[in-house]
């Protein structure tokens, strides 16, 4: 016999399984896999604290991850020192120890701009046109 609950909102019944879902934290993602109370189609599902254990520690592998991929990029891609990025990504260089640490995650409008240099490194020497332009004027 199948364990049922009614959700509290929707009223669809809702039956006990596991499903996969994708963590992502920048450009980096991982499948897991997800217990919980799910209706038959995509509608809302229902977790506890237990039952997202699995996703929350692998947000915060990727999380911590990301901090290694901001560096590579940084210093083998863009050969940028802490200085230089945080000059002309944003946020100076504390904060490009901080992200690199995984201390502290970057901004939404930083990974966008650190994934943005990751594919197309040569737009480096357009941020900085920019930012010499804005810094001097």
């Amino acid at each position: 016999m199948t364990e049922t609950r009614v959700h509290p909102e929707t009223g669809k019944t809702l039956r006990r399984d596991v499903r996969k879902q994708v963590v992502a934290f920048g450009s980096l993602s991982r499948a897991v896999d997800v217990p919980g109370w799910y209706p038959d189609d995509e509608s809302d599902s229902i977790h506890s604290g237990e039952d997202l254990a699995e996703s929350d520690r692998a947000f915060r592998d990727l999380k911590a991850a990301y901090g290694a991929h901001v560096r590579r990029i940084r210093k083998d891609k863009l050969k940028l020192t802490q200085e230089e990025a945080g000059r002309l990504i944003g946020g100076g260089r504390r904060a490009f120890q901080k992200y690199e640490s995984g201390s502290t995650p970057p901004s939404d409008a930083a990974v966008g701009l650190i994934e943005l240099l990751d594919r197309h490194p040569e737009e480096v020497e357009f941020l900085r046109s920019i930012r010499s332009t804005a810094h001097a004027a």
